[in-house]
Protein backbone atom coordinates (compact mmCIF):
# COMPACT_ATOMS: atom_id res chain seq x y z
CA UNK A 1 0.00 0.00 0.00
CA UNK A 2 0.97 3.13 -0.97
CA UNK A 3 2.61 5.25 2.15
CA UNK A 4 1.89 9.17 2.85
CA UNK A 5 5.15 11.76 2.58
CA UNK A 6 3.08 13.70 5.28
CA UNK A 7 5.74 15.65 7.10
CA UNK A 8 3.99 16.35 10.69
CA UNK A 9 6.42 19.11 11.46
CA UNK A 10 4.20 20.87 8.42
CA UNK A 11 1.39 22.81 8.58
CA UNK A 12 0.01 22.25 5.98
CA UNK A 13 -2.71 25.09 3.91
CA UNK A 14 -6.02 23.89 3.46
CA UNK A 15 -6.09 25.09 0.03
CA UNK A 16 -3.29 25.37 -2.68
CA UNK A 17 -4.06 25.92 -6.26
CA UNK A 18 -0.97 25.81 -7.46
CA UNK A 19 -0.13 22.10 -8.10
CA UNK A 20 1.24 20.02 -10.99
CA UNK A 21 0.55 16.67 -11.98
CA UNK A 22 2.79 14.64 -14.69
CA UNK A 23 0.43 16.35 -17.50
CA UNK A 24 2.99 19.41 -16.81
CA UNK A 25 5.50 16.50 -18.63
CA UNK A 26 8.35 17.13 -15.68
CA UNK A 27 8.72 17.25 -12.60
CA UNK A 28 6.71 14.11 -11.28
CA UNK A 29 5.22 10.68 -12.50
CA UNK A 30 1.87 11.53 -9.89
CA UNK A 31 -1.28 11.86 -11.48
CA UNK A 32 -4.54 13.67 -9.84
CA UNK A 33 -5.71 10.89 -8.35
CA UNK A 34 -2.46 11.22 -6.15
CA UNK A 35 -2.39 14.16 -4.89
CA UNK A 36 -5.57 14.21 -4.36
CA UNK A 37 -5.23 11.24 -2.12
CA UNK A 38 -2.35 13.00 -0.50
CA UNK A 39 -4.09 16.05 -0.25
CA UNK A 40 -6.51 14.00 1.65
CA UNK A 41 -3.95 12.73 4.10
CA UNK A 42 -2.65 16.09 4.84
CA UNK A 43 -6.45 16.91 5.81
CA UNK A 44 -6.59 19.92 2.88
CA UNK A 45 -9.88 21.05 1.54
CA UNK A 46 -9.38 22.12 -1.53
CA UNK A 47 -6.90 21.08 -4.02
CA UNK A 48 -6.41 23.01 -7.18
CA UNK A 49 -4.51 21.37 -10.62
CA UNK A 50 -2.88 23.66 -12.54
CA UNK A 51 -0.75 21.80 -15.37
CA UNK A 52 1.66 23.77 -17.73
CA UNK A 53 0.00 25.17 -21.09
CA UNK A 54 0.90 23.17 -24.01
CA UNK A 55 4.12 26.05 -25.05
CA UNK A 56 5.97 24.27 -22.23
CA UNK A 57 7.80 21.14 -23.53
CA UNK A 58 6.21 17.68 -22.96
CA UNK A 59 3.59 19.78 -21.11
CA UNK A 60 -0.52 18.18 -21.86
CA UNK A 61 -2.11 19.46 -25.39
CA UNK A 62 -5.02 21.60 -25.43
CA UNK A 63 -7.74 18.48 -25.64
CA UNK A 64 -6.30 17.63 -21.91
CA UNK A 65 -7.36 21.17 -20.92
CA UNK A 66 -10.54 20.75 -22.77
CA UNK A 67 -11.51 17.54 -21.30
CA UNK A 68 -10.73 18.85 -17.55
CA UNK A 69 -13.97 19.99 -17.00
CA UNK A 70 -15.63 16.31 -16.78
CA UNK A 71 -13.38 15.36 -14.14
CA UNK A 72 -14.80 14.83 -10.65
CA UNK A 73 -15.70 17.49 -8.47
CA UNK A 74 -14.00 15.79 -5.42
CA UNK A 75 -12.17 12.77 -4.21
CA UNK A 76 -11.13 10.91 -1.07
CA UNK A 77 -13.17 14.15 0.50
CA UNK A 78 -11.24 16.92 -1.17
CA UNK A 79 -13.18 19.14 -3.39
CA UNK A 80 -10.74 19.72 -6.71
CA UNK A 81 -10.30 23.06 -9.00
CA UNK A 82 -9.50 22.12 -12.57
CA UNK A 83 -7.24 25.08 -14.08
CA UNK A 84 -4.00 25.64 -15.72
CA UNK A 85 -0.66 27.74 -15.10
CA UNK A 86 -0.73 29.58 -18.83
CA UNK A 87 2.35 30.59 -20.53
CA UNK A 88 2.48 34.45 -21.39
CA UNK A 89 3.83 34.13 -24.90
CA UNK A 90 4.73 37.84 -25.99
CA UNK A 91 4.34 41.50 -24.91
CA UNK A 92 0.64 41.88 -25.99
CA UNK A 93 -0.40 39.30 -23.06
CA UNK A 94 -1.27 36.26 -25.73
CA UNK A 95 -1.36 33.23 -24.40
CA UNK A 96 -0.59 29.27 -25.03
CA UNK A 97 -4.69 28.14 -24.19
CA UNK A 98 -7.49 29.67 -25.88
CA UNK A 99 -10.22 31.72 -24.35
CA UNK A 100 -12.88 29.45 -25.15
CA UNK A 101 -11.43 26.66 -23.34
CA UNK A 102 -10.00 29.18 -20.04
CA UNK A 103 -13.77 30.12 -20.33
CA UNK A 104 -14.74 27.12 -19.17
CA UNK A 105 -11.96 25.78 -16.37
CA UNK A 106 -11.96 27.11 -12.71
CA UNK A 107 -9.41 29.22 -12.96
CA UNK A 108 -6.15 30.30 -14.78
CA UNK A 109 -2.73 31.50 -13.30
CA UNK A 110 -0.55 33.35 -15.67
CA UNK A 111 3.47 32.65 -16.14
CA UNK A 112 6.37 33.84 -17.87
CA UNK A 113 8.56 31.17 -18.62
CA UNK A 114 11.65 30.37 -20.63
CA UNK A 115 12.57 30.16 -22.98
CA UNK A 116 8.57 30.55 -23.96
CA UNK A 117 8.78 34.49 -23.32
CA UNK A 118 11.23 36.30 -24.35
CA UNK A 119 11.76 39.30 -21.55
CA UNK A 120 12.11 42.84 -22.56
CA UNK A 121 11.72 45.90 -19.80
CA UNK A 122 9.98 45.97 -16.77
CA UNK A 123 7.31 48.28 -18.57
CA UNK A 124 6.76 45.67 -21.21
CA UNK A 125 6.90 43.05 -19.03
CA UNK A 126 4.15 44.37 -16.68
CA UNK A 127 2.03 45.45 -19.44
CA UNK A 128 2.40 42.19 -20.84
CA UNK A 129 0.70 40.78 -17.35
CA UNK A 130 -1.90 43.09 -17.38
CA UNK A 131 -2.54 42.84 -20.79
CA UNK A 132 -2.72 38.58 -20.23
CA UNK A 133 -5.32 39.96 -16.83
CA UNK A 134 -7.94 40.11 -19.84
CA UNK A 135 -8.52 36.89 -20.62
CA UNK A 136 -11.55 34.91 -19.01
CA UNK A 137 -11.02 33.15 -15.90
CA UNK A 138 -7.68 34.42 -15.06
CA UNK A 139 -7.66 34.69 -11.45
CA UNK A 140 -3.70 34.40 -10.19
CA UNK A 141 -0.18 36.32 -11.17
CA UNK A 142 2.24 33.23 -10.66
CA UNK A 143 5.71 33.54 -9.24
CA UNK A 144 6.21 37.36 -10.56
CA UNK A 145 9.11 37.51 -8.30
CA UNK A 146 11.81 36.71 -10.77
CA UNK A 147 14.49 39.19 -11.55
CA UNK A 148 14.33 37.58 -15.08
CA UNK A 149 11.27 39.52 -15.41
CA UNK A 150 11.81 42.21 -14.13
CA UNK A 151 8.29 44.25 -13.47
CA UNK A 152 6.76 47.47 -11.84
CA UNK A 153 4.82 46.09 -8.90
CA UNK A 154 2.93 48.93 -7.60
CA UNK A 155 1.41 49.27 -11.35
CA UNK A 156 0.88 45.20 -11.24
CA UNK A 157 -0.99 45.33 -8.15
CA UNK A 158 -2.88 48.48 -9.55
CA UNK A 159 -3.96 46.46 -12.48
CA UNK A 160 -4.32 43.33 -10.36
CA UNK A 161 -6.82 45.11 -7.97
CA UNK A 162 -8.75 46.60 -11.32
CA UNK A 163 -9.05 43.03 -12.80
CA UNK A 164 -9.60 41.06 -9.59
CA UNK A 165 -6.52 38.81 -10.10
CA UNK A 166 -4.66 38.02 -7.26
CA UNK A 167 -0.73 38.21 -6.88
CA UNK A 168 1.03 35.11 -5.98
CA UNK A 169 3.28 34.30 -3.17
CA UNK A 170 5.18 30.95 -4.60
CA UNK A 171 6.90 28.59 -2.04
CA UNK A 172 9.15 26.75 -4.40
CA UNK A 173 10.78 30.23 -5.52
CA UNK A 174 12.00 31.10 -2.02
CA UNK A 175 13.33 27.88 -1.21
CA UNK A 176 17.17 27.62 -1.24
CA UNK A 177 17.85 25.94 -4.33
CA UNK A 178 15.24 27.91 -6.24
CA UNK A 179 16.42 28.74 -10.12
CA UNK A 180 14.64 31.61 -10.34
CA UNK A 181 16.42 35.27 -9.65
CA UNK A 182 16.47 37.67 -6.80
CA UNK A 183 12.88 36.16 -5.59
CA UNK A 184 13.09 37.13 -1.71
CA UNK A 185 13.55 40.54 -2.62
CA UNK A 186 11.08 40.73 -5.36
CA UNK A 187 8.50 39.07 -2.99
CA UNK A 188 8.90 41.40 -0.30
CA UNK A 189 8.92 44.81 -3.16
CA UNK A 190 5.57 42.51 -4.21
CA UNK A 191 4.24 41.83 -0.72
CA UNK A 192 4.79 45.94 -0.30
CA UNK A 193 3.29 47.42 -3.25
CA UNK A 194 0.22 44.98 -2.43
CA UNK A 195 -0.16 46.18 1.17
CA UNK A 196 0.14 49.47 -0.23
CA UNK A 197 -3.30 49.25 -2.16
CA UNK A 198 -4.93 46.46 0.09
CA UNK A 199 -4.19 44.22 -2.41
CA UNK A 200 -4.70 40.65 -1.69
CA UNK A 201 -2.47 37.86 -2.27
CA UNK A 202 -2.19 34.07 -2.48
CA UNK A 203 0.04 31.20 -1.14
CA UNK A 204 0.54 28.65 -3.25
CA UNK A 205 3.43 25.70 -3.22
CA UNK A 206 3.94 25.29 -7.06
CA UNK A 207 4.59 21.50 -6.23
CA UNK A 208 5.52 19.28 -9.09
CA UNK A 209 3.68 16.34 -7.71
CA UNK A 210 2.20 15.16 -4.23
CA UNK A 211 5.49 15.91 -2.28
CA UNK A 212 5.05 19.32 -1.35
CA UNK A 213 1.13 20.19 -2.06
CA UNK A 214 0.02 22.39 0.70
CA UNK A 215 3.24 23.37 1.76
CA UNK A 216 3.81 26.94 1.58
CA UNK A 217 6.05 27.25 4.55
CA UNK A 218 8.53 29.57 3.42
CA UNK A 219 6.03 31.62 1.80
CA UNK A 220 3.98 32.34 5.00
CA UNK A 221 7.56 33.13 6.86
CA UNK A 222 8.41 35.68 4.52
CA UNK A 223 4.93 37.34 4.92
CA UNK A 224 4.97 36.99 8.31
CA UNK A 225 8.33 38.27 8.39
CA UNK A 226 7.23 41.55 6.17
CA UNK A 227 4.35 42.29 8.33
CA UNK A 228 2.27 41.54 5.98
CA UNK A 229 -1.56 41.91 6.55
CA UNK A 230 -3.03 38.71 7.34
CA UNK A 231 -6.68 39.37 6.36
CA UNK A 232 -4.93 39.89 3.13
CA UNK A 233 -3.69 36.41 2.57
CA UNK A 234 -6.85 34.77 0.87
CA UNK A 235 -7.04 31.18 0.12
CA UNK A 236 -9.13 31.27 -3.61
CA UNK A 237 -9.21 34.33 -5.69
Amino acid sequence: MEKSIHNPAITYQKTDLHVHTCASGHGTTDSITDLAREAAKRQMEVLGISDHGPASPGSASLSYFRSLFLCEPKRFGVYLRYGAEANILDKDGGLDIPDEILARLDYCIVSMHRPIYASGSAAENTQAYIRAMRHPNVKIIGHCDDSRFPVDYRELAKAALSFGVTPELNNVSLLPDSYRQDCRVNAIRLLQACESLSCPIVLSSDSHGRAHIGDVAAAASLAAEAGFPRQLIVSEP
